[in-house]
C-alpha cells in the first residue's frame, strides 16, 4: 500500500500520527519488535509504544529511532533552505 500523504492540508497532530505510522510500518517490515527498537535506539520502551500509539515523542528520541531504523537520511531534508516567500524575507535575510 503506497499512500502519498501531503502535509499541506494536515494538522500538526495528523502529521505526527502519519510519521508514527510510517516508522511503525518500517519497524514491522524489518521484523523488529518494539522492545528491540528500544534497545537499538536507546529510547525507553514506553516512549516507543507511546510514539506508535499517539505520535507523541521528543525530537531527540525521534532522531534516535530514525537512526536505529536506518532512516537518518530522511532527517536531512527537514527545514532545508527554501526560496523566500516575500520581498521582506529577501531584504531582512541579508544580514
Amino acid at each position: 500500500m503506497n499512500i502519498n500523504y501531503s502535509f499541506l492540508s494536515k494538522t500538526p497532530g495528523e502529521i505526527q500520527e502519519i510519521i508514527a505510522e510510517r516508522l511503525r510500518t518500517i519497524r514491522r517490515k524489518r521484523k523488529i519488535s518494539q522492545k528491540k527498537l528500544s534497545d537499538l535506539s536507546g529510547v525507553s520502551l514506553g516512549s516507543v509504544k507511546r510514539f506508535e500509539q499517539s505520535g507523541e515523542i521528543s525530537f531527540l528520541s525521534l532522531i534516535k529511532i530514525a537512526y536505529a531504523l536506518g532512516q537518518s537520511g530522511e532527517l536531512e531534508h527537514l527545514f532545508e533552505e527554501t526560496p523566500p516567500l516575500s520581498i521582506e524575507e529577501i531584504l531582512y535575510g541579508q544580514s
